[in-house]
């Protein structure tokens, strides 16, 4: 089959999961699993949701508007058969910081901008460049956002009176320690016993719905017992009891340019978060998602849900995990987890008013604990090589500068590690210590005595700029030259031009001492690099093979 036949179709790459199990065929039995899962994730999802949304600097309802709308278009839209859209954890951070400096007009700005990108990085088919920002990367700013996260929590976990609590993590710190005089104990009584609630339940009753059962104990004690603890009520004044209608921030061209870095920001961080959930179901579900489709997905959630109050959507692991679980048949599972979080939105919207924000600090530093790869951080910390330099950049640099430097920084160190270990992988030498003959004297170039015919040096590996200095070490090591000299490149997967223009500069130092050069076994990209470099007849001659051209005897002058 031809590679252009080999190419999947535009319906292949975009075809929404929804539309593939529907074509499967869906009955009475897989709606009642997708009932139960929807339920069930719906669940988790209404503290989260809430949390999410006041640790990022905004009312609780717009995370409940963005499970319901994002969630909504990404399960309709999906290139995975089991994500689940929503507010998350990892972007808190992000978000706190530009809601600070732009508020939240700027932010939905920056949302629908970042929505655009990810359609169209979707559409140009780059979804699988994602795969590669390496582990460490994403292990060490999913640690710092961890860490932030937790400390965004400890004035509401304690009960602490703060006039200005500071986003940089040292600063804030600072201020919360001066503080501690404040500390409510009937607040810090409510998140312990929260905590204990969560963590209890996970131990022993597993299935239950942890979250939901700490906040609603939380919530009813606080009613019943009228306890003085900060609540929704109290701080946000309730939760409406709807979706607001549409409606599109004012627009300026000097805020669109402002927005420009935060939108590639929350891009990048998307599509991370999005496709690692993916993988996260499809290593749990033995099934394969659509990466483009699933960020075009992903892209139209983020244009739509800030039309409506919504915050930047993404694909959310535990959700997308708890629906797996949850023996979820396909996307309309997730289609009905909005469709019941904003059933409760409606029906007991004013009841929220009672949960206490110490109780959603509890759920949040449980989902930070959760989301810090402690086991991952702990083994790339003992590797002490190059990984441990890029988790450690990565992590310090999302701590206590932002997580957009993180990231970059990050990927940078990691490219520059990959650079190296591919030059070190290159391997260069006479034939004879491929051979692992031990009279190979490659160290000094010279000859045994009855090889002055024929030199020939065999290179291994991906030849390119990060490794020309090792192979031009080892030719400047020749000190004699036989009647010809062959470079052979049977073994030599690709090659780019500085390490092509290496090879043309010593294939001119041999002409000048009437060497004959020979280029052996060159694959057709090689080769076509090798010309554009110079490396043309009758300077150089290109065989298939060295035995085709040693058996050619004195005739081979002629070639």
């Amino acid at each position: 089959m031809s590679a252009i036949a080999a190419r999947p179709s535009f319906a292949e790459l975009f075809t929404p999961k929804l539309i593939t199990v529907l074509r499967e065929g869906y009955g009475w039995g897989d709606l009642q699993a997708d009932i139960f899962a929807g339920l069930t994730v719906a669940i988790v999802a209404l503290p989260l949701s809430m949390a999410i949304a006041i640790a990022c600097g905004v009312t609780p309802e717009r995370g409940l508007y963005t499970s319901i709308v994002g969630g909504f278009i990404v399960s309709v839209l999906s290139g995975s058969r089991f994500q689940i859209g929503g507010p998350a954890g990892a972007f808190i951070v992000l978000i706190y910081g530009i809601v600070e400096k732009a508020g939240y007009d700027g932010l939905v700005m920056a949302t629908m901008m970042s929505g655009v990108i990810l359609a169209a990085v979707g559409l140009l088919r780059w979804g699988g460049y994602i795969k590669y920002i390496s582990l460490p990367v994403i292990v060490g700013f999913t640690a710092g956002i961890a860490i932030i996260i937790f400390s965004s929590q400890i004035k509401d976990l304690l009960g602490l009176t703060v006039d200005k609590e500071p986003a940089a993590l040292l600063p804030k710190l600072q201020v919360l320690a001066g503080a501690i005089g404040s500390l409510k104990p009937i607040t810090l009584a409510v998140s312990l016993i929260s905590l204990a609630i969560i963590l209890g339940l996970r131990a022993l009753r597993p299935t239950w719905p942890a979250m939901l059962i700490a906040v609603g104990f939380a919530a009813a004690a606080t009613a019943f017992l009228h306890l003085d603890v900060a609540t929704i009520g109290t701080r946000f004044g309730g939760l409406p009891s709807g979706l607001p209608a549409p409606a599109l921030p004012p627009f300026s061209l000097a805020k669109f340019r402002a927005e420009i870095p935060d939108a590639f920001a929350i891009a990048l961080l998307g599509a991370i978060e999005s496709l690692l959930s993916a993988v996260v179901a499809d290593g749990m579900s033995g099934r394969r998602h659509r990466s483009n489709c699933e960020l075009v997905a992903q892209g139209v959630a983020n244009v739509v849900a800030p039309i409506f109050g919504g915050l930047p959507v993404t694909g959310t692991v535990a959700r997308t995990a708890a629906n797996v679980r949850s023996g979820s048949h396909g996307p309309i599972s997730g289609v009905l987890h909005a469709l019941f979080v904003l059933a409760f939105m409606l029906a007991a919207g004013p009841l929220a008013s009672y949960i206490p924000l110490a109780a959603l600090g509890a759920v949040l530093a449980v989902v930070s604990w959760n989301m810090a790869e402690k086991g991952e951080f702990a083994a790339l910390i003992r590797s002490r090589d190059g990984d441990t330099l890029v988790l450690l950049a990565t992590f310090l640099l999302t701590i206590f500068v932002d997580l957009t430097t993180g990231i970059g920084v990050g990927v940078t160190l990691s490219a520059f590690l990959f650079l190296r270990r591919m030059a070190e992988s290159v391997e260069v030498g006479d034939r004879r210590a491929f051979l692992g003959d031990d009279r190979s004297d490659q160290d000094n170039g010279e000859h045994l005595e009855g090889d002055d015919d024929l030199m020939v040096y065999h290179i291994r590996g991906a030849f390119f700029f990060g490794a020309t200095a090792t192979v031009n070490a080892m030719l400047d090591r020749v000190k004699t030259f036989p009647r010809a000299f062959a470079f052979d490149l049977t073994d030599m997967p690709i090659i780019d031009r500085t390490a092509a223009n290496a090879l043309h500069v010593f294939a001119k130092k041999l002409a000048k001492a009437k060497t004959r050069v020979l280029i052996v076994g060159a694959n057709a990209p090689a080769r076509r690099a090798l010309l554009l470099a110079g490396l043309r007849r009758p300077q150089v001659v290109y065989v298939r093979s060295l035995d085709a051209y040693e058996a050619l005897g004195p005739a081979a002058d002629a070639v």
